[in-house]
């Protein structure tokens, strides 16, 4: 067996199900529905893992959260869930849980939680990365990706998939939230891991420097053409060619995307020689490219041709879980390059970070991280040390200021209408970010008078 954990579930039923499933996955699992027993074995006899049903009625379970994190600062704690309660995985985590699990949940999602749980290393020190869950036997690591919410979990068994076929793969998501970071594992977990990944940002550059960036081209072609140049489609031969921000390239230079899409060949500019390379393109983009097809600005037949598999990278705020461990990686790293021995964050720093809505996204978290740990007097990071935005009311997600106040039907009307406004209405994405079913979605939908042609 590979690891020692402790359930604390009042339901029988539950606790019975949830412990086959880890003897599958190979864990050794004592249950208990005496929380007094329970809290008196995480301080003797600590286990690696500590799960707890932090909805069950008869048990206070956000104090036993904190008592068990007070008991044995080293045991992983990993709040369950059968509700998908947002405050109360919210206080949870403040409290201590490191992690959030909604039950039942899937074998791989149990796994990949529990493997990040059991590596917890030392107070307020991050676990390290992810991995992409392949099925039971072994795992993709996914390098700096990082995240166990059941959002990014379905996203990087996607990656998983999508990197064994050669077809193209277009990446959408908000600014800051990682789509190159994606495009990266796709790469590295490619049979093409060997060759070039080769990146260019589409936005940074002008139409006549991008063509000549991506195709290359001939001495003489233009004013300061002194010799022929190489572009990053034969630079990239036998690898990948990341696209960042697709959305931006000029229709003229669309075109000559779309033949090479088509027909696997080009031209440089000013040449008449024509290539071919064997190069596998992933694209990415914050925009809605179909929109922009009905307003013109984007070619429908390169719109299909870039979104042959498509790969939603969700926000920040829709994966409050992941903050904890992306704050912990982050510290981690600015601790070792700044030379400090900063080693986590307080309770009320803590509670900051999962309550601000973070419209930057992980690029915004990590630029706080670093101010925080610049900023840092001690070994805990303080609310103080952030920065001024997550701490002004402004900041504060309005899900958070109404809580108490609020019933779990207005929770989940906010949920869902906030989810369908992220993902541009579709009820299938917003689904698979909150775990229901799209039939549920749909029933909400027309119960509150919102059907199809109103979202």
């Amino acid at each position: 067996m590979v690891g020692q954990l402790l359930i604390v579930e009042p339901e029988p039923s539950s606790a019975t199900a949830l412990a086959a499933t880890l003897r599958v996955l190979g864990y050794h699992a004592v249950i208990t529905q005496d929380p007094v027993a329970a809290l008196e074995r995480v301080a003797t006899e600590p286990p690696d893992a500590v799960l707890v049903r932090i909805d069950a009625p008869s048990f206070d379970a956000a104090q036993f959260v904190a008592d068990a994190r007070r008991a044995q600062a080293e045991t992983s704690i990993v709040a369950l869930t059968t509700g998908g309660d947002l405050a109360q995985a919210v206080d949870a985590m403040k409290r201590g849980a490191d992690h959030c699990l909604t039950l039942p949940a899937r074998p791989e999602a149990v796994r990949a939680v529990l493997l990040r749980a059991m590596r917890r290393p030392l107070p307020g020190r991050p676990a390290p990365a992810a991995e992409l869950p392949v099925g039971p036997s072994h795992a993709i690591p996914a390098g700096d990706i990082v995240g166990d919410h059941p959002s990014m979990l379905a996203l990087l068994a996607k990656v998983t998939q999508a990197a064994r076929s050669r077809a193209t793969v277009l990446i959408h998501g908000e600014t800051g939230t990682g789509k190159e970071l994606v495009a990266a594992a796709l790469h590295e977990h490619s049979r093409r891991a060997g060759g070039p990944f080769v990146k260019v940002h589409c936005a940074a550059l002008a139409e006549s420097m991008l063509e000549s960036e991506l195709f290359g081209h001939e001495r003489g072609s233009f004013t300061g053409a002194v010799a022929r140049r190489k572009g990053r489609f034969e630079r990239a031969a036998g690898g990948t060619l990341f696209l960042d921000e697709v959305s931006e390239i000029p229709r003229a230079v669309q075109v000559k995307l779309l033949r090479f899409l088509q027909e696997r060949e080009f031209e440089r500019v000013g040449g008449d020689e024509t290539l071919r390379v064997d190069v596998r393109i992933v694209a990415a983009t914050n925009r809605d490219l179909r929109s922009m097809v009905t307003d013109g600005l984007f070619r429908e037949d390169l719109y299909y041709r870039l979104n042959v598999i498509r790969l939603e990278v969700p926000p920040l705020r829709m994966r409050p879980s992941d903050i904890r461990l992306l704050a912990g990686e982050f510290l981690r790293r600015f601790a070792a390059s700044e030379d400090k021995d900063v080693r986590g964050f307080d309770e009320a720093a803590y509670a900051q970070l999962l309550t601000y809505p973070w419209p930057g996204n992980v690029r915004e978290l990590q630029n706080a991280v670093e101010q925080a740990v610049v900023l840092a007097r001690g070994p805990l990071v303080t609310v103080q040390d952030l920065p001024m935005a997550l701490t002004t009311e402004r900041g504060v997600d309005p899900l958070t200021m109404i809580i108490p106040g609020v019933t779990l039907a207005e929770l989940e009307r906010y949920a869902i209408l906030r989810t369908l406004e992220a993902v541009d209405g579709s009820p299938a994405r917003a689904a698979e970010i909150l775990g229901i079913s799209r039939r549920t979605i749909h029933y909400r939908l027309n119960e509150w008078g919102l059907g199809r042609g109103r979202v």
